[in-house]
C-alpha cells in the first residue's frame, strides 16, 4: 500500500481463472481526511468549482476538528476490504481487490493506474453508494470515465447496478434498525418513532433521478420487514445557498413535529442514505442531531449504518456472481425490480441523474 494507490497485496487473495470475465474488483469511495492537515485540502476537493466561501470551508472543518481530523469513513473501507477479501476467497469469484476515492488517497486515478500496471484488464466497480443522483451514482461514474481517460491504457471498468432493493441491503438496514430498538425498554418500542435519513440534494438535481423515489421504496421495504407501517423519511445535511430548495423535511424540523405531538418520546434514526460512517453521520447525527433531541426531551437511538454488516458484504459477492456466473438470478425486493445494469461506467439513459451545476 502507497500513500496514492491501494491494492491489497498478492497474498491477500487467489488469483483469478482465466475464464472469469472480470479480473479484479474496484471498491470507488468518497473519501474522508485522516489527519488535521488533510481536512481543509480534503473540503477543497469536494467543492471544487462550487465557489464556496472559505469562511463556509473553516465551519464545516471545525466538524472534522471535533474527531481530531480523521474521519471514519476510510477505516470502515478498509473493513469492507478485508471482509470481502475472505467472503471472495472462501466462496469466489476469487478477485483482486482494489481501492480509489473521489476526494482523497487512495485517489481514483491512482488505483486505477495500479491496476493498469498489475495487468488488469476488465474490473466490476462497486460504488458506496445504494441510491441514484448525480451527486450519488452519475458523479461517481464520471469521476471513473475521467481516470480511465487520464490513465491512457486503462483497464475496462463497468460498474454495479444500484442495489437500494436488494435483499441484502434490506436485511442489513433492517437488522441495524432491530438492534437500536433492542436499546430500549420492550415497553416503549412500541410506540416509538422510527425516522429514516439521507443526504439532502437539490430539488432540481433530485427531478433528474431516482433518488428520492429509491429512497422511498428502500425505507417502505426496511419498515414492511420490521413489522412498522409508520414511519418518516427527513433529509439532513444540506449545504446549498438558502435561495436554492433542496430536498425536505429536515431532520429538525422531523423532529420537532415529533416533539410536538408528544404521543411518544422515543425515536429511532436510521441513516438510510449512508452506507458507512460519514461526518454527516458521526456529527450531524450523534453530536448536532443528539443534542437537538436532548433539548426536546426525546430519547434518540442512531441505528449503525450497514456497509459492514455480514448481508451486505455477501450482497456484493452475489451482485459479482450477476456479472460473473450466467443464470444467477438478479435479486430485488418490490415491484421496482433490479436496476439496470451495462457494459460501461455511463451505461444509464441519456440525461439519467445530469445536473448543470458542478
Amino acid at each position: 500500500m502507497t500513500d496514492s494507490a491501494f491494492r491489497l497485496p498478492p497474498s491477500a487473495f487467489i488469483p483469478p481463472p482465466s475464464a472469469l470475465p472480470y479480473d479484479a474488483l474496484l471498491i470507488v469511495s468518497f473519501g474522508g481526511p485522516e489527519g488535521h492537515d488533510d481536512v481543509l485540502p480534503f473540503l477543497e476537493n469536494v467543492t471544487r468549482g462550487r465557489n464556496i466561501p472559505r469562511d463556509r470551508l473553516l465551519e464545516v472543518a471545525e466538524h472534522y476538528d471535533y474527531f481530531g481530523g480523521i474521519s471514519p469513513l476510510n477505516e470502515e473501507i478498509r473493513s469492507l476490504l478485508a471482509k470481502l477479501v475472505h467472503e471472495l476467497n472462501v466462496h469466489g469469484p476469487h478477485l483482486p481487490v482494489y481501492w480509489g476515492n473521489r476526494n482523497w488517497h487512495p485517489l481514483l486515478r491512482d488505483a486505477v493506474e495500479q491496476m493498469a500496471d498489475d495487468g488488469i484488464k476488465h474490473a466490476l466497480a462497486l460504488i458506496t453508494s445504494a441510491f441514484g443522483s448525480y451527486s450519488s451514482c452519475r458523479q461517481y461514474r464520471e469521476d471513473i470515465a475521467r481516470a480511465r481517460e487520464e490513465v491512457g491504457e486503462a483497464p475496462q471498468i463497468d460498474v454495479i447496478r444500484r442495489f437500494y432493493n436488494h435483499p441484502g441491503f434490506i436485511e442489513a438496514v433492517a437488522d441495524r434498525t432491530t438492534a437500536a430498538f433492542a436499546q430500549l425498554p420492550e415497553d416503549r418500542r412500541g410506540g416509538t418513532h422510527l425516522l429514516f435519513t439521507a443526504h439532502s440534494i437539490p430539488v432540481e438535481m433530485a427531478g433528474t433521478g431516482p433518488y428520492a423515489a429509491q429512497l422511498r421504496e428502500a425505507c417502505r421495504l426496511v419498515a414492511d420487514a420490521l413489522g412498522r407501517p409508520q414511519w418518516q423519511l427527513a433529509f439532513q445535511s444540506r449545504s446549498g445557498p438558502p435561495s436554492q430548495p433542496w430536498l425536505e423535511p429536515d431532520v429538525p424540523s422531523a423532529l420537532r413535529a415529533i416533539a410536538a405531538e408528544g404521543s411518544a418520546r422515543e425515536v429511532i434514526i436510521v441513516p438510510i442514505g449512508f452506507l458507512y460512517d460519514h461526518m454527516e453521520v458521526v456529527f450531524d447525527l450523534d453530536v448536532e442531531i443528539r443534542e437537538l433531541c436532548e433539548e426536546l426531551e426525546l430519547t434518540m437511538v442512531r441505528a449503525a449504518t450497514p456497509g459492514l454488516h455480514s448481508r451486505f458484504v455477501r450482497m456484493v459477492r452475489e451482485l459479482i456472481l450477476e456479472r460473473t456466473a450466467p443464470g444467477t438470478e438478479r435479486l430485488a425486493l418490490g415491484p421496482d425490480g433490479p436496476s439496470p445494469d451495462g457494459p460501461s461506467p455511463l451505461e444509464c439513459r441519456p440525461g439519467c441523474c445530469q445536473f448543470g451545476v458542478r
